[in-house]
């Protein structure tokens, strides 16, 4: 079944030479020129949101806000502002890709494979996946899927991106060892790291312990290893 994308785009030329791409690609799209109707748009079989930061009436910032309420679909941000403090505020909305205008179709295209192949492994069981023949790791009251995006601290679910997910269960798997950010980024991202990468580390590590911890800012799981990286306790 082909995976489906919602474009929220303002600029219809823009939009109309995505939907192409994608379209040959057989890609299924749904599109938008607002965030408002972007968001009516929005359901349980989206794969894949590519969003326009500067859109009228509900910025695509607040669009994304929105999005993450109900759902965990991979979001991947397009926008003119290229400059890092941008790309943090975009990934702490809980974007998932930033991608700058002008773009070739080529990294588009392989941003989008990239983020459909992660979310179709990580967004939950398949078919051929049931709660019986689940692998978890459990450490210090939290447990992990090994086949599939669930989380659990203690009892209760925990709503984790796709990133996030990765992230802990790389942790997880390797209790007491320190990964720098470099190791983290490489790993999860599978890009180069640059010295900016360890900002949107820091904002994925944040996002986390919000989500984990009792107290944030007094971690007893995701520990920080001063001038080295992270670990999980």
């Amino acid at each position: 079944m082909p995976s489906k994308i919602l474009l929220i785009e303002d600029d219809a030329d823009i939009r109309e030479g995505v939907r192409i791409l994608l379209e040959s690609e057989d890609y299924q799209i749904a599109e938008a020129g607002s965030g408002e109707d972007g968001l009516k748009l929005l359901s349980e079989e989206t794969d894949l949101v590519i969003l326009d930061i500067m859109l009228p009436g509900i910025s695509g910032l607040k669009t994304c806000e929105e999005i993450r309420k109900k759902s965990f679909v991979p979001v991947l941000f397009l926008t003119a502002k290229g400059q890092e403090s941008d790309k943090l505020i975009g990934l702490m909305a809980g974007g998932d890709d930033y991608l700058v205008k002008p773009f070739s179709y080529s990294e588009l295209l392989g941003r989008v494979k990239a983020l459909l192949r992660r979310y179709h492994l990580y967004k939950g069981k398949d078919s051929a996946d049931s709660e019986d023949s689940a692998r978890y790791i459990e450490r210090s009251g939290v447990r992990i899927s090994e086949n599939f995006n669930q989380t659990f601290v203690g009892e209760d679910k925990v709503d984790l991106s796709d990133k996030e997910y990765q992230i802990l269960l790389l942790l997880m798997k390797h209790p007491n060892k320190v990964f720098s950010a470099q190791n983290i980024y490489e790993s999860i991202w599978n890009e180069p790291y640059y010295y900016s990468s360890n900002s949107t580390v820091m904002v994925h590590i944040r996002k986390l312990r919000v989500k984990i911890e009792a107290d944030p800012q007094n971690p007893q799981h995701i520990k920080t290893v001063w001038g080295k990286g992270y670990r999980f306790e």
